[in-house]
């Protein structure tokens, strides 16, 4: 999708560069201070008594409509002395009352603020100021009025710009002129600015940017409301900006982030020729002649480039931010909107869904040269009716994922002949034969497209069997008859593995792993796998029979199953790789494993196991928390089928079940009354004389009211 929305980015600013538009407007022109004013007149940022100088010259002389800052004033200005004068008067005790006077007097006209304040009182001024969005909340000068009281619900938009912070203007600036507007922009992940935000959320008011308060300041509407779409689970959706005036409304359609794509003009700079560029110094020396900007809105701003305002946009790398401002004003005064609708996702799905359908039925059928046709022809009618509603309405609709799947679908269909169906079936079988049965790689060859080594997440089961008395073997068979006795028992293990749709993962010493569900997708893969781990219970248990091994030490056998989400897929190093599985739930599966020894049966698998093998009847075990796992865990082991049980077995798992509650209840004397039968006829002794333990233990305990009934192995 990062990709995608690159490539639109893109295609967008290519609509945008061909479709804009080129004549000069007259209305706007842009006060820089450029290089030239900085050489003359001296570094950024100057004294405030020289800025009311322009804005005097700018309303006086050149008798312009409307003035906007492109500037934030956030601290006073002490170049001209003052605080110094101030300090003197405080330290000198000799002066006498007339010269602290005189002193007093000077101090005012040295106050450089006051001076500027009183040159914008009155006056159509709009000044500057910007959000900010950081990890730790800094705020100074003074918010103007939010256009958008605080209202319920709270606009969605406020929840995806977080503004959490401000930089504006000094007190005595924001009362001389209470109007302003901020001047953030949204940058796009690529770098470039295509959007404004046009109203900012901030403590739940809505304020303005700096093009809508001198729009509206220039027409003259006081009231904005909200054209709020229906509440949805993120929050009421800021749609549009509505400006009230009498009976009239203007309504501004706004994107999800409350911001408007920016109706670029054309290249910027003094030589862009979009808006009327004059040098701040041309102003304040008076070489612009009077009246030149008469009725003008005018806008100060910068296009040096150490002042650090300057922007990469659709037209240019390197774009003056005054500029974009003075575009998104331009878009208001002729209400042209480029507009990215609410639907937009809607119509790039129905649009791929269609080109697919199409091309995918279409393809196939066709000759090279006519598929070469009909990709044209649909990738060129879709971006056809792009433009067309582009240029009709401003509707700024995805283009790239449709170009791209037209693209994609003749690319596959002309390679698919040559380089994938005649190679598929051999390569599954290289890529399978070795872990999954025969059969299942022979359904697989069915739809070879279906079936890859790439990694996903799936919910599987998976299986650690462990064949324990080695050890004591090893002492009564030479090395090579104990090398064909493993090699006999990981044949018997595997044929049963496999029978059962199982996939062999790996041997692990005496230790097989095995997984269910995966490649072929297997719904009912627990099941399977504890059927499975029975019929390789009673395999160990033949084998011990058998003549040959009967006056040996028995073999022995645990298994742990787990079922739960897992990555499967083709993992390991460039020099060995293995189709394996990863993830929590395989863990826990080799953790059930070694307590299968501690509780005595053969089998130990988890709550998900038993839940999904309804077929089975299932004992009880523990809840456990195991290393790696916080949670604790609920352990079952089978007993048999359902159509097999006994009823003696019935009985046995009825009066096992209440001994459990009880002992989770610290019920130790009901306990006393029910173990005796367990321990006489129960068939799973060792884990009934366990829980006898356990009781003897804990009942010289006191009575714990926070124990939780769970047995912690997280060491272990």
């Amino acid at each position: 999708m990062g990709l995608m929305h690159r490539l639109d980015g893109i295609f967008y600013d290519a609509r945008l560069r061909a479709t804009q538009e080129q004549s000069h407007d007259d209305r706007i022109a842009i006060v820089d201070i450029d290089e030239k004013s900085l050489a003359e007149i001296g570094r950024w940022p100057w004294s405030r008594n020289k800025l009311a100088t322009l804005t005097d010259v700018l309303f006086d002389q050149q008798k312009i409509a409307i003035l906007g800052f492109d500037v934030v004033f956030a601290e006073p200005d002490d170049s001209s002395g003052a605080v110094h004068l101030t300090d003197l008067v405080q330290q000198r005790a000799d002066l006498n009352a007339a010269m602290v006077t005189q002193l007093a007097e000077i101090r005012k006209e040295l106050d450089y603020d006051a001076m500027f304040a009183r040159t914008l009182q009155h006056r159509p001024v709009v000044l500057g100021y910007y959000f900010t969005s950081e990890a730790t909340r800094r705020t100074s000068g003074v918010l103007p009025s939010p256009v958008i009281a605080q209202s319920s619900p709270v606009p969605a938009q406020a929840t995806r710009a977080p503004w959490n912070g401000y930089g504006s203007n000094i007190p005595s600036l924001a009362q001389a002129a209470p109007l302003a507007g901020f001047f953030n922009s949204f940058t796009d992940p690529d770098g470039i600015v295509r959007s404004l935000p046009l109203i900012a959320f901030f403590d739940g008011k809505g304020y303005e940017s700096l093009s809508l308060a001198i729009f509206r300041q220039l027409i003259k509407t006081p009231q904005v409301t909200g054209g709020f779409a229906p509440e949805t689970p993120a929050g009421a959706v800021l749609q549009s900006v509505i400006l009230h005036r009498g009976t009239q409304q203007f309504t501004i359609p706004v994107d999800d982030r409350a911001g408007l794509l920016v109706p670029y003009r054309g290249h910027g700079g003094v030589t862009g020729g979009s808006f009327t560029y004059v040098s701040a110094s041309d102003v304040l020396s008076g070489r612009l002649p009077a009246n030149s900007l008469k009725g003008k809105i005018v806008l100060v701003g910068s296009t040096a480039p150490g002042i650090v305002d300057l922007r990469a946009t659709p037209m240019d790398a390197v774009y003056p931010g005054i500029e974009v401002h003075a575009n998104v004003l331009s878009g208001l005064l002729d209400r042209r909107f480029l507009v990215k609708p609410d639907y937009a996702i809607g119509y790039e799905v129905v649009a791929l869904l269609l080109a697919g359908v199409v091309l995918a039925a279409v393809l196939p059928a066709l000759s090279a040269l006519q598929a070469c046709f009909m990709a044209l022809l649909v990738g060129g009618g879709l971006i056809g009716l792009n433009l067309w509603l582009y240029l009709a309405d401003g509707l700024v609709q995805p283009m790239a994922s449709q170009v791209f799947v037209v693209a994609a679908s003749f690319v596959l269909n002309m390679s698919y002949g040559y380089f994938i169906e005649s190679r598929s079936k051999r390569e599954l079988v290289q890529l399978f034969g070795t872990y999954v049965p025969p059969e299942l790689v022979q359904e697989m060859m069915q739809d070879p497209g279906r079936y890859s080594m790439q990694a996903r997440n799936e919910e599987l089961t998976v299986m650690f069997c462990d064949m324990r008395g080695f050890t004591q073997l090893s002492e009564h068979m030479e090395p090579v008859a104990l090398q064909q006795l493993l090699n006999r028992l990981f044949n018997e293990l595997t044929t049963l593995i496999r029978a059962s749709r199982g996939t062999v993962d790996k041997y692990m010493g005496d230790c097989v792993m095995a997984f269910w569900g995966a490649p072929v997708t297997t719904p009912n893969h627990a099941s399977l796998a504890v059927g499975a781990a029975l019929a390789m219970k009673q395999a160990i248990e033949r084998i011990n029979k058998e003549p040959g091994y009967s006056q040996m030490p028995a073999i022995g056998m645990g298994i742990g199953l787990s079922t739960g989400p897992m990555c499967v897929g083709d993992m390991g190093s460039e020099i060995r790789r293995s189709y394996t599985v990863i993830g929590n739930a395989v863990n826990v599966g080799s953790r059930l494993e070694g307590l299968s020894k501690i509780y005595g049966v053969p089998v130990v698998a988890t709550e998900t196991t038993r839940r999904q093998s309804p077929d089975f009847v299932w004992q009880e075990l523990d809840r456990v928390r195991v290393k790696g796992v916080s949670q604790p865990i609920t352990i079952f082991s089978p007993v048999a089928l359902v159509c097999d049980v006994l009823p003696v077995q019935v009985n046995e798992l009825d009066l096992w079940q209440d001994l459990l509650a009880h002992y989770r209840a610290q019920s130790w004397s009901q306990c006393d009354m029910l173990m005796p039968p367990l321990l006489e006829t129960g068939q799973a002794k060792p884990l009934y004389a366990l829980y006898a333990q356990r009781i003897a233990q804990m009942r010289r305990q006191p009575y714990d009211p926070d124990w939780d009934g769970v047995t912690n192995f997280e060491t272990k």
